[in-house]
């Protein structure tokens, strides 16, 4: 046989051909791997962020919102006897029925409460109105006298599990025009402490 005529080494060939399979199942197995402790690694972090994670104080909704329009004209006449130019006065007035309930283990307190409606693009927020001009607005428009009902206080103390049910009125010194325009309703309780309730009505309000 010649000296220049190669001959083919099987056993060469197969420890070649071994060592690149070799090589291939290594990384397989080694981006396998990789996948599996990626998948249980997200896997834990969701299930720890679920079972730590704190649900709202409280929770509630606009059981019914309505929404009365008040337009006065006054002509004022001083000591004199002299009547003046009427005065025009122009006012919304926007009465919700909500129902809000403490769904943590400790009591909480009732700081105030809002209504929030969006005029040419920017929030206007009316706080409601106390216990007493609660009362005086009903006195004011009888026309209302029918939708009057217990209203919701300030400072009260919630305990766990309990229900507050009342009604808050809220006034926008706004024209029908603009009441009508008028875009992003929703309001806010507050409370002590703890982060604002927010709560949005399931349609827009009543005429009244």
């Amino acid at each position: 046989m010649s000296l220049l005529q190669i001959q083919n080494d099987p056993v060469h060939e197969h420890d070649a051909s071994s060592a690149g399979e070799d090589l291939a199942k290594g990384s397989s197995y080694l981006l396998w791997t990789t996948l599996a402790a990626v998948v249980v690694v997200s896997v834990s972090i969701t299930l720890f962020l679920l079972a730590n994670r704190t649900p709202p104080v409280a929770a509630g909704e606009v059981v019914q919102i309505w929404a009365h329009e008040v337009h006065t004209l006054t002509t004022p006449i001083d000591a004199n006897g002299v009547q003046s130019p009427g005065e025009q006065f122009d006012q919304v007035l926007v009465l919700a029925h909500l129902r809000v309930r403490n769904q943590s283990k400790d009591p909480i307190v009732l700081k105030d409460m809002l209504t929030n409606a969006t005029f040419d693009d920017v929030i206007h927020s009316s706080y409601a109105a106390t216990a007493l001009d609660f009362d005086r607005i009903f006195i004011a428009y009888p026309e209302l006298k029918a939708l009057h009902g217990k209203t919701l206080t300030r400072e009260t103390i919630v305990a766990p599990g309990e229900v507050l049910d009342g009604m808050i009125i809220s006034s926008f010194h706004v024209t029908k025009a603009q009441w009508a325009a008028h875009k992003d309703l929703n309001i806010s309780i507050v409370w002590k402490y703890h982060p604002d309730l927010v709560l949005v009505p399931k349609g827009p309000p009543t005429e009244i």
